[in-house]
């Protein structure tokens, strides 16, 4: 089987809508279907969280789309648990769906923090502090990309020590992927954006960003490109995607006005009007056009879509109908 570098147009899952209206698990997996049979797709992709914004557990429903599907790449973005959870457990767990999906998932990793004290309420349970969120993260990087690689691996980090530990099964892939997803924005600057945006160039092999404000995505791959040019890598070669919404609906402005309902429903009421109108493709197909290839223009080589709507069957056929034919990334 042969399997794209870089995955082109994704389409997300809203797996938390299950809670509120939007979907069902039955319904999701007959979209996955439709995606995996329309070349326009090359991804698939679900959220993640334990206990901070509760929703169906993504491994479990990854592995639910690995039989649901045959072609198409099955991605978590971003993994907000990834620095919560045991990393010889995750590490099992995911060598085992690249075993069941034949080669196919994708791994965005993030650190998870939340505004409001959700991620140290979820951290608390699991004895993890959000001020070590980040160096959990690149910890657990290790840990998995030796796991996955390595006979009889013995770590000794700051969080996790062991010995002498070989998994079974081993990846398809080989190397798996380890994207990081992160989308710094103020007040984070200085030092702190530096470290953000050199971590990504220093252990991933793709980035995951969202556009919360125009121009936020161009000025951090700008940061992440130079990060890359000092590692010797090349960053016209390095995967970068978007994890973006989208509403198709002739009248824009009642687009916008399900879109911030639904996202205010799926995080609570934490993005005000005008990061939902950055943060999502609306309007008529022509207005949702030229929204893409300006968010594209902005450094991501791809983008995955999430329907920002209750009406997710019928604006899943409006999408790969009379959008995706359109958008420049998809052709």
């Amino acid at each position: 089987m042969t399997l794209p570098t870089s995955p082109t147009i994704g389409f997300t899952l809203p797996q938390r809508g299950v809670f509120f209206g939007v979907t069902t698990v039955a319904e999701m997996l007959a979209l996955a279907a439709k995606v995996d049979a329309n070349p326009l797709f090359g991804s698939i992709w679900v959220g993640d969280s334990l206990g901070a914004k509760p929703r169906p557990d993504s491994l479990t429903l990854l592995g639910a789309l690995a039989s649901a599907t045959q072609r198409i790449r099955l991605g978590v973005g971003c993994m907000a648990s990834f620095p919560v959870r045991d990393p010889l457990v995750f590490a099992y767990q995911w060598a085992t769906l690249d075993l069941i999906s034949n080669g196919r998932m994708l791994l965005a990793a993030c650190t998870g923090l939340v505004a409001g004290g959700a991620s140290a309420r979820e951290g608390a349970a699991f004895h993890v502090a959000d001020r070590e969120r980040a160096d959990r993260l690149t910890e657990n990087i290790e840990i998995c990309r030796r796991l996955w690689s390595e006979d009889r691996v013995s770590y000794k980090g700051r969080f996790r020590s062991f010995e002498d530990v070989t998994l079974e099964p081993r990846p398809v892939q080989q190397p798996c992927p380890i994207w990081i997803a992160s989308n710094p924005r103020p007040p984070l600057a200085g030092a702190a954006l530096d470290r953000a945006l050199r971590r990504v160039a220093q252990l991933a092999d793709g980035w995951m960003t969202t556009r919360l404000v125009a121009g936020l995505a161009r000025s951090n791959w700008s940061g992440i490109a130079a990060a890359l040019e000092r590692q010797g890598r090349d960053p016209a070669s390095f995967p970068t995607m978007a994890y973006h919404n989208v509403n198709l609906n002739p009248d824009r402005q009642a687009a916008l006005e399900e879109s911030k309902r639904f996202l205010d429903a799926y995080y609570g009421p934490v993005f005000s009007p005008q990061m939902v109108e950055a943060w999502t493709a609306a309007g008529a197909p022509e207005q949702c056009v030229r929204h893409l290839d300006e968010l594209l223009a902005e450094g991501p080589k791809s983008v995955t879509l999430r329907i920002t709507s209750w009406r997710q069957t019928d604006q899943f056929e409006r999408l790969v109908g009379e959008l995706l034919p359109r958008v420049s990334v998809a052709r």
